[in-house]
């Protein structure tokens, strides 16, 4: 037991200044200096890091330093061992996953987002906070062309998540309470929900959180004649035949750009199937709804008027920074139902008038970030003629690098291109015993070399390799020069034509 008594060093003996302002100038410009080095010379290191499992414990030591260390010290440490185990995002030569892109608007942004730390659950613990976000999410849907019903300035709403499957959970939750307050809370084992093959990992995992059954999740097979889309007939027919077995459908994920292969599932005719079924529609467009400020791309968002709800992540390719979601929907109300909560201590009176909008009651945590900031920085710096003449490089490198595969005899075009990623395979005449070994074999002698980075995946029980272009930094040098270590990588394996 300790006591009031205790011998405490005297406090003006003691002198520790966790914000001091000067200090803190001082400290931000030593980073901002690092950060800046970092980035001019991303392009050296290996896009993969090559460390072997467990390494960063050997670097350091096994407790924490008992008196201050320096930032000069610091930083080295970021240098000398963090860095080599970093696999490098930024690098204009990562082609893997989706990017998560950046620049120096939504840098300055999350500067700020961080400085204020806003920790903000309702409108009153910080209203500029919140009604910025219910501006720039009106900004954006306008330029989305989304309906006046997924607006603030309409009937609807959006909010600011980090990640999809947060939106995705969100509006399942108020799909299944929705569902739950015809049939009775007791009987959640009877909802049924639907997607495709292609449909992102993370919605089994968020159907799973929110309490539907894995024997009732749905996963409608694809087919290389739809481009691996979702066939609204096949869902047709997975409802009809559930209805028949008692259970009930409730919710559709349709998706604008899918993972693998960015297939694109017609939202317009899902909507003729939901609405039979008064299931919940809910359009997942992560990836390719960036595109869609573009004019040539909006088509792949017809039908979204239909929808319940919408989302995109800005962070894949506006420039924002990870991580930034954007959720719309309908109904807010439907998401306050099974997602608010109304403690004592957050009682206040403009929450009350309900004349104001508290964000913790349309997610499943409380406190929430400044990220609306980081966006509205981008959006104002940059313009939407700048973020789509990023989007425009992007499908024309991706494009051109296309059209390279398709010229070589020994690939072969998996999925015809829509956007920016290109699924292709090393396919050459003769007999090998397996192709999809051959291109596991590529594919590790490419990343193998450090100077390029890509993925690869199954579709439709092909093995490809996906070549996404998106990396802030990526110019069309990055792109050939890859294509040429492709190249180089085959002919040791295959031979040249």
């Amino acid at each position: 037991m300790g006591s009031l008594d205790s011998p405490f060093p005297n406090s003006s003996e003691v002198q520790f200044h966790p914000l001091d302002p000067e200090e803190f100038r001082k400290q931000a410009h030593q980073t901002v200096d690092f950060i800046a080095d970092y980035c001019k010379n991303i392009e050296n290191y290996p896009v993969l890091s090559r460390v072997e499992p467990g390494y960063l414990r050997d670097c350091l030591p096994a407790a924490a330093p008992h008196e201050p260390e320096t930032l000069e010290t610091i930083l080295n440490g970021v240098r000398n061992d963090i860095i080599p185990g970093m696999t490098n995002w930024l690098s204009p030569n990562f082609f893997a996953y989706f990017p998560a892109t950046v620049s120096t608007a939504a840098f300055l942004g999350e500067m700020l987002c961080t400085s204020f730390n806003s920790v903000r659950f309702n409108w009153l613990a910080s209203p500029a906070a919140t009604e910025l976000e219910t501006i720039v999410m009106d900004w954006l849907a306008k330029l989305l062309k989304l309906p006046r019903s997924f607006m603030f300035r309409g009937t609807g709403g959006g909010l600011i998540r980090g990640t999809t499957s947060e939106a995705i959970l969100c509006t399942l939750v108020a799909a299944r309470d929705r569902a739950l307050e015809k049939v009775g809370k007791d009987n959640i084992a009877k909802l049924v929900v639907y997607g495709s093959d292609q449909t992102h990992s993370t919605y089994t995992k968020a159907c799973q959180i929110a309490g539907f059954l894995p024997s009732n999740i749905r996963s409608i097979p694809t087919l290389a004649d739809t481009d691996f889309s979702l066939d609204p007939v096949q869902v047709m027919r997975a409802m009809k035949a559930d209805v028949e077995a008692g259970l009930m459908p409730v919710y559709v994920c349709a998706t604008v750009g899918t993972t693998s292969s960015t297939a694109v599932d017609p939202v317009k005719d899902l909507a003729d199937v939901a609405e039979r079924f008064d299931t919940w529609l809910h359009v997942d467009a992560a990836y390719a709804g960036s595109a869609c400020i573009c004019p040539e791309f909006r088509q792949y968002l017809d039908g979204v008027e239909r929808a319940d709800s919408v989302s995109i992540s800005p962070h894949k390719w506006l420039l924002t920074y990870l991580d930034c979601c954007c959720l719309w929907v309908k109904k807010p109300s439907l998401l306050a139902k099974g997602l608010s909560i109304d403690p004592e201590y957050l009682r206040n009176k403009p929450s009350e008038s309900k004349s104001v909008v508290d964000y913790k009651d349309w997610q499943v945590g409380v406190g929430r970030r400044f990220r609306a900031l980081r966006l509205w920085l981008v959006l104002r710096s940059h313009g939407v003629a700048n973020l789509q003449t990023h989007i425009w490089s992007d499908v024309r490198m991706a494009k051109a690098l296309e059209a390279l595969v398709a010229a070589d005899p020994r690939f072969e075009i998996v999925v015809p291109r829509r956007f920016s990623l290109v699924c292709f395979r090393l396919n050459p005449p003769g007999k090998f015993d397996s192709v999809d070994e051959l291109n596991r074999k590529l594919l590790d002698s490419i990343n193998s070399t450090g100077r390029v980075y890509m993925t690869h995946t199954i579709v439709g029980g092909v093995y490809l390799l996906r070549f996404a272009v998106g990396a802030t930094v990526t110019e069309e040098r990055h792109v050939d020069a890859a294509w040429k270590l492709i190249k180089e990588k085959a002919d040791a394996l295959v031979g040249k034509i």
